[in-house]
């Protein structure tokens, strides 16, 4: 899509983080998006707790490059990137940051390592690579090359992954994509809320791909991610009834959508597998295929 600029390192970046009650976790998140090699004019913190705590955390750590934005609503994290997005664009971004406050890029040189990676690729869109906080040789979520599913870093083949994005975990999104893929989606709240996002980022028509020489830190998802057949597929099943409703109804909401429609057809066999076969529970297989049913008929009424 040559009309629409590409990444541009010589342009303004706002990073945005979006917290809630997570006051310590945020405070390493912040001090390490501050200590950036290439700059950051703007710190852009969206608190869904609107907690004094952060807020003077927020004055602490990014000085005058902060933004503390507190919403008396929590608005989840689709709802606060979105409000973060918007308030950057607000401000004159050329370029948003994602990162969230339990994870924290890997190191003080990982913005410039996307930037690099942007301008060698004519990207505009560039994520990182989301590793196990706990065990950076291990990845934080399941990723798939080819056919394969890895689970460790060492596994990985070449230095960039195209047509691929773990968003909101240290992305890199140009402010002019965000003209053709829009803001994220307020209704998911939690859970799916980037699956969404990156669906609209497949459809545009824009040049995107994660940087496997870039790291970004972040708390193991892997272990939701439940193998099925062998390991050839995976079956999701967070902990907690709470996650649980989101992760599957707005699952709903996303099959039903141009682009995932095809999937759909994977969905019930893979599920049906996971529950009724592997975890022999009927009644837990209804409730995810009322859940599937609530977001395909764009039912967002919250638990």
């Amino acid at each position: 899509m040559s009309e629409i600029p590409y990444l541009d390192p010589s342009g303004t970046t706002a990073a945005v983080i979006v917290t809630h009650n997570r006051v310590e976790l945020l405070r390493h998140s912040l001090a390490i998006v501050a200590a950036q090699t290439h700059p950051v004019e703007w710190i852009i913190v969206v608190d869904n707790g609107a907690d004094d705590t952060v807020r003077d955390l927020v004055a602490e750590i990014a000085g005058d490059r902060g933004v503390y934005l507190p919403s008396r609503t929590n608005l989840g994290g689709a709802g606060g990137f979105a409000y973060g997005f918007l308030h950057a664009l607000a401000l004159g971004a050329d370029a948003i940051w994602c990162a969230d406050d339990d994870g924290r890029p890997a190191d003080e040189d990982t913005l410039a390592t996307q930037y690099r990676v942007a301008v060698e690729r004519k990207l505009h869109q560039v994520s990182p690579t989301v590793c196990n906080i706990d065990d950076p040789g291990k990845l934080a979520f399941p990723l798939r090359q080819g056919a394969t599913w890895h689970r460790r870093v060492e596994e990985l083949a070449g230095d960039f992954l195209e047509n691929y994005a773990s968003l909101f975990n240290g992305a890199l999104i140009s402010a002019k994509a965000t003209e053709i893929i829009g803001v994220p989606d307020y209704r998911l709240f939690i859970r799916g809320d980037e699956v969404e996002y990156h669906r609209r980022l497949s459809r545009s028509g824009l040049r995107y791909g994660t940087a496997l020489d870039a790291f970004y830190l972040h708390p193991d998802g892997s272990d939701e991610f439940k193998p099925i057949l062998g390991g050839r597929m995976h079956a999701q099943y967070p902990e907690g009834e709470f996650k649980r409703f989101f992760t599957y109804r707005n699952r709903g909401y996303l099959l039903s959508q141009p682009g995932n429609r095809k999937l759909a057809l994977q969905e019930i066999p893979r599920f049906g597998w996971f529950f009724l076969v592997q975890r022999r529970n009927p009644r837990e297989f209804l409730r995810w295929l009322r859940l599937l049913k609530r977001g395909a008929n764009e039912d967002f009424r919250r638990p």
